[in-house]
C-alpha cells in the first residue's frame, strides 16, 4: 500500500507543480517553448473533455466519472500484492486526482473547471498531436503497464478473504518423530 499511495502521491505532485509553473510563466496565447527542435513544445490550453479533447463540454459528466474511477480504484487496491500492479494503479490514482482537481478548482466554475494541457508534440497547436499533461501521462502509463501485467499473468492481488501473503509451512513439524 505504500508503495501504491507513494507513487500516487508522487504523480499528484509533479502534476500540480507543473500546472502551477505553466500556469505563472506561459500565457494561453503564447506560442510556446520550443524544445528539442520543434518536437515538443510547452504551451498553456484549457480542455473542458477528457483525454483528447474527447468530450468537450461535458465537463460534469466527466467530473463525474473520475469521482467513479478514483473509488474503484481505491477499493481495488485494497487486494493488492503485486509491486507492479501498485505502481499502475498508482499512477492512474495520481493522475486521475490531478485532472479531477482542475475540475474542481479551476475556471470556470467548481466542478465544471477546464484541465490545464500544455505537452504538445510536434507542433505548438496540438494539430499533429493532442495536448496534454502529466497525470494524463501518469493515467496512460498506468493503463498501458495494467495490459503488460494482465498479458504476462501477473496476479493482481489476494482474495478478498485470503491472507495475501500466506506462511509457508514449517518443515520440521511436517516430519515426523523419527525422521
Amino acid at each position: 500500500m505504500r508503495l501504491f499511495f507513494g507513487t500516487a502521491l508522487i504523480a499528484l505532485i509533479a502534476d500540480l507543480v507543473s500546472k502551477v509553473l505553466v500556469v505563472a510563466h506561459i500565457q494561453p496565447t503564447d506560442p510556446g517553448v520550443r524544445l528539442l527542435g520543434g518536437v515538443v513544445y510547452l504551451v498553456q490550453a484549457r480542455n473542458s473533455g477528457a483525454a483528447f479533447s474527447v468530450g468537450t463540454g461535458a465537463t460534469v459528466l466527466l467530473t463525474g466519472i473520475s469521482l467513479v474511477v478514483i473509488g474503484i480504484v481505491l477499493r481495488a487496491a485494497r487486494r493488492l500484492t503485486s509491486t507492479g500492479w501498485a505502481v499502475s494503479l498508482g499512477l492512474v490514482l495520481g493522475g486521475a486526482v490531478g485532472n479531477l482537481s482542475d475540475r474542481l478548482f479551476r475556471a470556470p466554475s467548481p466542478g465544471k473547471g477546464h484541465v490545464v494541457d500544455w505537452i504538445s508534440v510536434l507542433a505548438d497547436d496540438g494539430r499533429v498531436w493532442p495536448i496534454f499533461n502529466l497525470a494524463d501521462s501518469a493515467i496512460v502509463t498506468g493503463g498501458v503497464l495494467a495490459v503488460v501485467l494482465s498479458l504476462r499473468g501477473v496476479e493482481f492481488g489476494a482474495a478478498r478473504d485470503e491472507d495475501p501473503a500466506p506462511v509457508p509451512a514449517d518443515p520440521a513439524a511436517e516430519r515426523g518423530p523419527h525422521d
